[in-house]
């Protein structure tokens, strides 16, 4: 005996997600809100606020350019072998086709902060201290509040 056809539908599309008229399923949550910010996207918003914090008394950081990279490298001399701990921080110096150029290790930076407050100030000492170092100077005098939070 045959086995029965199966009924067929009155619209031969194949079923989606859609099935019951709801719509496609969006992001779990908006743009706007926290939880879509990833870490990498806050540790950079921490940088440039604190960069912005500094530009407005040091105009000439205008030139220089600030960057986040996860780690530093050993293959570039960024971590000796000699080295005890790892930096959370360098500056590359510029030459005629490139600026001068500040960079905060996000993972280091991450690893010694247990809270958001404590990453901000953590973010903050860090590019005090490079941006001292570029222009030659101490870090008090960069930014007085240095080392007082």
């Amino acid at each position: 005996m045959d086995s029965p056809v199966p009924p067929r539908r009155a619209d031969s599309r194949p079923r989606r997600r859609d099935r019951h008229g709801r719509g496609m399923r969006g992001p779990v949550a908006p743009p706007q809100v926290p939880l879509a910010i990833s870490r990498a996207e806050a540790f950079d918003d921490l940088v440039r606020d604190s960069v912005t914090r500094l530009e407005r008394h040091w105009p000439q950081l205008a030139g220089v350019e600030f960057a986040v990279q996860e780690v530093p490298r050993s293959d570039n001399g960024e971590v000796r072998d000699g080295d005890e701990a790892v930096p959370l921080g360098r500056i590359a110096e510029g030459n005629g086709e490139h600026p001068d150029r500040v960079i905060v290790f996000r993972r280091p930076v991450e690893i010694r902060s247990r809270s958001r407050d404590e990453r901000a100030l953590l973010v903050h000492e860090v590019v005090v201290e490079q941006v001292a170092e570029l222009l030659g100077l101490e870090p008090e005098s960069v930014d007085p509040r240095y080392g007082q939070d």
